[in-house]
């Protein structure tokens, strides 16, 4: 079998080596907590690149707001500056950044619903959207579910593992397991989705399955947003392979 198993803690390890004190606790979360540069994360949660201009016309920002704030989250390593010829674009620094602001979401998910009633965009994003880099919303829940009740996957609270099942499972999809399984970042792990409670696929594993269903176009990315929509042929491949119907 296949096993990785990873602590799932809030900050600790991320951006800080050794012993975090309550001083660096509190300026990480308010460098996360300011309005402004929460509205930048989230954009960059669709595990995109985009120049500081782009990231301000998709925050809904000025373009100096920005500029001055992206200095602080990339001192931090909370963002990434990513340099492609004359041309400077950012992106979240990691999946485990990524990881983070999910779980934020989480505890903000309940007290969000009690203010307000859901708008469309809301319930496209509950319907399917990306993590970073995975799949997340409904879709993902239904597709981690699905791994699990046919014994391909086994997930703990810290930890997944894929089964010889679910090699074969995920071989005959046309992901190549023992490949993800020596990179260098985490194999296969839960992640707690904020709109759905429970938990979907997240690591190398969970990132290989997005790619492969945007490759089968079974999925489609909508512009401006994390949500992607599901296309007629994905509606029949998640149907016939996986059991699920979305």
């Amino acid at each position: 079998m296949i096993e990785v198993s990873v602590v799932h803690t809030w900050l600790v390890g991320v951006y800080l080596s050794g012993m975090t004190t309550a001083n660096e606790l509190a300026e990480i979360g308010a460098l996360i907590g300011n309005p402004a540069r929460a509205k930048m994360l989230l954009v960059l949660m669709d595990g995109g690149t985009r120049s500081a201009g782009g990231l301000a016309n998709d925050a809904g920002l000025t373009a100096q707001t920005v500029s001055w704030h992206l200095a602080q989250l990339t001192d931090a390593e909370i963002v990434a500056r990513v340099k492609e010829g004359r041309h400077v674009y950012y992106r979240l620094a990691s999946s485990r950044v990524a990881s983070i602001l999910e779980s934020a979401l989480v505890l903000t998910a309940a007290n969000s619903r009690r203010r307000r009633p859901a708008s469309v965009r809301d319930e496209t994003l509950r319907k399917a959207r990306t993590c970073y880099d995975h799949l997340a919303g409904h879709l993902g829940v239904a597709l981690t579910s699905a791994l699990v009740r046919s014994d391909s996957l086994l997930l703990s609270e810290d930890g997944g593992e894929i089964t010889p099942r679910g090699v074969r499972v995920l071989q005959e999809f046309g992901i190549n397991v023992p490949a993800l399984a020596r990179l260098r970042r985490v194999f296969c792990r839960p992640c707690l989705d904020w709109t759905e409670q429970r938990p979907h696929l997240a690591g190398a594993i969970g990132a290989a399955f997005a790619d492969r269903c945007f490759e089968l176009e079974w999925i489609a990315r909508i512009p401006g947003t994390r949500a992607v929509s599901i296309t007629p042929h994905g509606h029949n491949g998640f149907k016939d392979i996986f059991g699920i119907a979305i």
